[in-house]
Parts: structure tokens; C-alpha cells; sequence
């Protein structure tokens, strides 16, 4: 349960730090611009960029924790699949 847990905190961290930057990149650089899609897109773009730089510094421990409990679920399954293996051969 652990590891859904971490997979929804990291997801919408990761979510609001793009709206976060979004907002910011829209105010900062294209608030004079008409609102159009071109305008949406490349501000969506920049914010992306930005926020998926600023998350990998920022939410490092949060992704370490992630990458350990899909770690620990993947070790799990493998050795159940060993074990079940195992019992197969005679």
C-alpha cells in the first residue's frame, strides 16, 4: 500500500509544480499575448520544461522513495514467480 501511496504524493507533486510554473511562465512571459492555442501551447511547453527541471531537484527524495517501493513490489513478484517455478519442477 506503501508504494500507491508514494505513486499519488510523487504524481501530484509533480502536477502541481507544473500548474505552479504554468501560472508563472503565463504571468511572467505571455500575459501580454492574446490567449490563444498557440499561446497556450508554448506556454504549457516552457512550463514543462521548467517544472520538470526544478523536480529533479526538488522532489529527489520523493522519487528515491518511489523508485525503492517499485523496487521492493518488483523483487516481491519476481520471487514469488521463482518460488511458484520451483515448485513446478519435479
Amino acid at each position: 500500500m506503501g508504494g500507491v501511496k508514494s505513486f499519488v504524493g510523487y504524481t501530484l507533486a509533480r502536477l502541481g509544480m507544473f500548474l505552479a510554473a504554468f501560472g508563472l511562465v503565463w504571468a511572467i512571459g505571455f500575459s501580454w499575448l492574446t490567449w490563444d492555442q498557440l499561446t497556450v501551447l508554448w506556454t504549457a511547453l516552457v512550463a514543462l520544461t521548467v517544472s520538470a527541471v526544478a523536480s529533479y531537484w526538488l522532489l529527489a527524495g520523493m522519487r528515491d522513495r518511489l523508485a525503492q517501493d517499485v523496487d521492493r513490489r518488483a523483487r516481491r513478484i519476481a520471487d514469488r514467480f521463482e518460488e511458484a517455478r520451483r515448485a513446478e519442477d519435479p
